[in-house]
């Protein structure tokens, strides 16, 4: 018996139309007493590689940003339960807005995968999905949270082996993520800085065992020596606080020396892939890929440009580059994103008609 080789046959992405990454960063500014501080961070932000990240909430009255007078930040800190009351309404949205995109027959979906690491509603996101679109109630569901920036793999991957051992499986793939959600007032540039890596966004992919798109295979995962408490999420009262650590580029650069390391993510010699599709975490993160792997400067064109065009959109943003790819012709192809743990996930991909 031929065992199916999965492929993603169609992706669609979303992002919301409020565009606040300038509001945010004369937010940052004014958090910060000392001066040095304000101009370390101004600096940053200029050298971040984002132009613009989205939120789903919504202007003011006044067409002000969330942190205007007016808006969900205006006053004290909002509590976690009004930030997930939020997520409950806006990441169904946003997420169906994607799988809008996809202009596929959802009468044919055998199995839904939703991940998502922003938010928390029960009956899940899956379920509000299913039951909007009138989805069959027999369509198997799986929810992947919490996994954060390399869920968008986890979702794949299991989406892999659903359709290798269900040939005729249509596996309808999405993820949400609503970081503007979790914005906290500090003057530590270190959470600010993070804060301005992040936006809100959403994919939906189509995974099939037949038809033309990109194929995906040879997953692989692996994680980085004493690095758990570089890349973290912690549930407060005001949110969910995200910790990213400076080091984090540095200790990815670091792995990158390692030839089994190297040879794990790249599957062989770095530059005979001809497409590399890595999770826009953050400019440093991408450089130092850049530079570890001695890729061609053009080779991540992709990912600086979906981390220009929207930020950092966790899960999200592995999907959105690799919609860059679904019309390029692709011989070998490469998958991969860090997270928690550190974890570095991915998997290999090429184009099949």
């Amino acid at each position: 018996m031929t065992t199916a080789l999965p492929r993603i046959r169609a992706l669609s992405t979303a992002r919301p139309d409020h565009d606040i990454h300038a509001a945010f960063i004369a937010w940052a500014e004014e958090q910060m007493d000392d001066r040095r501080a304000r101009a370390l961070f101004r600096r940053m932000a200029g050298r971040s590689g984002i132009d613009h990240r989205f939120a789903v909430l919504p202007p003011t009255a006044q067409g002000g940003s969330p942190v205007a007078p007016g808006g969900f930040y205006d006053g004290p800190a909002p509590g976690t339960a009004a930030r997930m009351a939020l997520y409950a309404e806006h990441a169904p949205a946003l997420a169906l807005k994607a799988i809008a995109g996809l202009d596929i027959d959802l009468t044919q979906v055998t199995h839904l995968i939703v991940a998502s690491c922003t938010g928390f509603v029960a009956p899940g996101v899956d379920q509000i999905i299913a039951r909007t679109l009138n989805l069959d109630p027999s369509v198997e569901r799986l929810l992947v949270g919490f996994m954060g920036c390399y869920a968008a793999v986890s979702a794949l991957r299991s989406a892999m082996h659903i359709v290798r051992s269900t040939p005729q499986a249509k596996v309808l793939v999405v993820t949400v993520e609503l970081s503007c959600l979790h914005l906290n007032n500090t003057q530590d540039i270190e959470p600010l800085l993070a804060m301005l890596q992040f936006g809100d966004g959403a994919a939906a992919a189509l995974v099939t065992g037949e038809g033309p798109g990109l194929a995906v295979f040879d997953p692989f995962a692996t994680t980085l020596p004493g690095s758990a408490d570089l890349i973290r999420w912690d549930i407060g009262d005001t949110g969910f606080i995200m910790h990213l650590s400076g080091q984090v580029p540095a200790r990815i650069a670091d792995a990158l020396q390692d030839p089994a390391f190297v040879h794990t993510l790249a599957g062989g010699d770095p530059q005979a892939v001809d497409a590399w599709a890595v999770h826009a975490g953050g400019r440093s993160i991408l450089d130092a890929v850049e530079h570890g792997l001695k890729l061609d400067p053009e080779a991540l064109s992709a990912s600086r440009a979906v981390l220009r065009e929207g930020g950092n959109m966790s899960s999200s943003s592995l999907m959105f580059v690799l919609a860059r790819h679904m019309a390029q012709k692709v011989s070998r192809g490469v998958a991969l994103a860090f997270g928690p743990g550190v974890a570095a996930e991915g998997f290999r991909f090429r184009t099949v008609d």
